[in-house]
């Protein structure tokens, strides 16, 4: 075989086994959630079904790289600061951050409630930008990375109507806990719920995660009109009476749509695609 072909079929060679590792490194971090924080090395091997000795290699190169930290037993690991690092650099370039935060502060001035923008993560919803009942400003929550769960709060719910069953089933595999009298705590339940917010385009926390808090919320899709992220207006429940929830949720899905139309959505142009899609099957 001449050198330069011998050259290039090497490099193939060392470029799928480089990918190969990087799929590995990957499913070592995903190992990792919201309740699963610390993780053996055993524990690691057994959820990845890699051999113990690979994912003990793996780990060793995640936690040079800042990836993972070891914790004071040195036994168990948990996800390190390069991480936080570079979701904070995501999050902060993320379109949804820069075009959202007048909507934010609108939706916060005309609502009269503090104002919550989340983006789902898979399995939880993660804040971008807040704006609170008579403040001045939006206050940005990038830095804290705080993070809510689907099930019992208004973004939440939005988000997760809209999600294929893999992400809806992902959510109640993680468990569906109760935070007040009247979380759904039910997996049926749930998907009843989440059906119900598609038919209505918007969802509602009745005192669900928070006692006596009530929240109005709405769906924020791409330009390929994927559902990630969404926005809700929350307040006291005796200032949200179920007979303001009507009118509050006009604004709130207002404002998310004109969010969606800011990132490149459009739903003529999806409907448009769709119909051509359906013309084009054959009968």
């Amino acid at each position: 075989m001449p050198d330069d072909l011998l050259t290039s079929a090497t490099e193939a060679a060392d470029g799928r086994q480089n990918v190969k590792s990087l799929f590995k490194m990957l499913e070592v971090l995903e190992c990792f959630s919201a309740v699963d924080r610390a993780l053996t090395v055993i524990e690691m091997a057994r959820r990845t079904g890699m051999p113990r000795t690979t994912v003990h290699r793996i780990v060793d190169s995640l936690r040079a790289l800042g990836f993972l930290e070891q914790d004071a037993s040195r036994e168990r690991y948990r996800l390190g600061l390069k991480l936080f690092e570079l979701g904070n650099v995501a999050l902060t370039n993320l379109p949804l951050y820069r075009e959202a935060r007048p909507y934010v502060d609108t939706l916060a001035r005309l609502s009269g409630e503090d104002v919550h923008l989340c983006v789902f993560d898979g399995s939880q919803m993660v804040f971008v930008e807040r704006a609170e009942r008579g403040a001045g400003r939006p206050h940005n929550t990038v830095t804290r990375m705080e993070a809510s769960p689907c099930h019992s709060t208004g973004v939440g719910k939005a988000a997760l109507a809209f999600q294929p069953e893999v992400a809806v089933e992902r959510v109640v595999r993680l468990g569906l806990r109760p935070f007040t009298r009247n979380t759904i705590t039910d997996p049926a339940a749930l998907r009843r719920e989440l059906a119900s917010i598609r038919a209505r385009g918007y969802s509602i926390d009745d005192c669900e995660h928070e006692p006596e808090l009530r929240c109005v919320g709405a769906p924020i899709r791409n330009a390929s009109g994927r559902v990630f992220a969404a926005i809700s207006a929350s307040g006291p429940a005796r200032r949200i009476p179920d007979e303001r929830i009507p009118a509050l949720a006009v604004q709130v899905v207002a404002h998310a749509e004109a969010i969606s139309a800011r990132l490149g959505y459009s739903a003529d142009a999806e409907q448009n695609a769709g119909a051509g899609l359906a013309a084009r099957q054959p009968p």
